[in-house]
C-alpha cells in the first residue's frame, strides 16, 4: 500500500494541474466478486493453468480493467499501477488527442501492449463488463494475460503512448513516469522475506512476450545484487538513482502530511516496508 500513496503523491506533486483531476486508490479487498472467493480456484496465463492466490503480489492487475466500469464508461482516466511513479505532469497526458482511439498504451518489443499504463477513452469500452470476464476467466473462457496485454481489442481502437510515459526501469531526463517493474528490487523491501514463490522468477523473466533485451537487463540485475542479501530475500535496487528517488518522493509526501510516520512504522511491522527506511529517509 505504501507505494501506491507514494505513487498518488508524485502525481500531484509533479502536475501543474493537479486540481484539475482527481487520484483514486483501487484495493483488490474492495472487490468482493474478485476477493475473497476466487482463492485456489484454476485460471489460465497464456495457456497455462495457474492457481489464484490474493496474497500474490501481481494480483491488482484485473483490477486496471474495471476502471470504464467505475467510471460509468463516461470521460477519461489515466490507469497506473502502483509501482509507478511521476517524474513529469500527467496534466499533459490527459490532455493528449487521442486521435479517436479508445485506449493509448506503450507497446512492447515483441509487438504485446502493457496495460500497465492506459489512458481510456471510458465511453468506446462499454464491452468491458468485469464482473462477466472475472468469471471467464476462472470459467477457462477468457486468457488473463491475454487480457491484460489487451489481446482481445480490436487493435485499430490502440494507440502507441510513448515509452517515457511508462518508463521500464528507466529513469533519465526523459522519463515521465518511471515503472519499478522487478519484483525482487523493489526498493521499498530490500531486505525483507521474499513474500512470494521463488520458482516463480524464472517464469516471470522468461514470461510471454518477454523481449531479448528485458531478458539480458534482468539478468545483469540479479548479478549485481544476488550475493548481496540471503537466498530468499528481497535484494538491493541496482540502480541507485531509481531508489533515491523513491525514497525522496516518500520523505517529500510525509513532510507534506500526504502519508504519516505511524502510517510507514505500521508498514514496517506488518514487513510490508524494509526495517530501515527511517534511515534512508534521514540521508536524503
Amino acid at each position: 500500500m505504501l507505494p501506491a500513496k507514494v505513487c498518488a503523491y508524485s502525481l500531484e506533486a509533479r502536475s501543474k494541474h493537479s486540481e484539475a483531476f482527481e487520484i483514486r486508490l483501487l484495493r483488490l479487498e474492495e472487490t468482493p466478486y474478485l476477493y475473497p472467493g476466487r482463492e485456489g480456484r484454476r485460471y489460465l496465463w497464456d495457456r497455462r493453468v495457474c492457481i489464484w492466490h490474493n496474497r500474490d503480489l501481481q494480483t491488482f492487475g484485473p483490477l486496471r480493467m474495471m476502471v470504464p466500469e467505475l467510471m460509468n464508461f463516461q470521460g477519461r482516466a489515466l490507469v497506473l499501477d502502483p509501482d509507478i511513479f511521476a517524474v513529469g505532469d500527467v496534466y499533459e497526458l490527459l490532455q493528449r488527442d487521442m486521435k479517436g482511439k479508445a485506449i493509448l498504451s506503450r507497446r512492447r518489443p515483441s509487438g504485446f501492449f502493457t496495460s500497465s499504463v492506459m489512458l481510456l477513452d471510458c465511453a468506446q469500452l462499454k464491452h468491458w463488463h468485469w464482473n462477466q470476464n472475472i468469471d471467464a476467466i476462472f470459467a477457462f473462457k477468457l486468457d488473463l494475460y491475454h487480457w491484460l496485454a489487451l489481446k482481445s481489442e480490436n487493435p485499430d481502437t490502440i494507440g502507441v503512448l510513448e515509452d517515457e510515459w511508462n518508463h521500464l526501469d528507466v529513469l533519465n531526463e526523459s522519463t515521465k513516469l518511471f515503472h519499478l517493474t522487478e519484483r525482487l528490487t523493489q526498493p521499498w523491501k530490500t531486505g525483507l522475506p521474499v513474500d512470494f514463490d521463488l520458482d516463480q522468477v524464472g517464469s516471470y523473466l522468461y514470461r510471454p512476450g518477454f523481449h531479448a533485451s528485458d531478458l539480458v537487463k534482468r539478468v545483469k540485475q540479479s548479478f549485481s545484487s544476488w550475493r548481496m542479501l540471503p537466498m530468499g530475500h528481497y535484494l538491493p535496487h541496482p540502480d541507485l538513482q531509481q531508489e533515491n528517488y523513491f525514497v525522496a518522493m516518500l520523505k517529500e509526501a510525509i513532510e507534506h502530511g500526504a502519508i504519516s510516520e505511524q502510517f510507514v512504522a505500521e508498514e514496517i511491522q506488518r514487513q510490508y516496508v524494509r526495517k530501515d527506511i527511517f534511515d534512508l529517509l534521514a540521508k536524503v
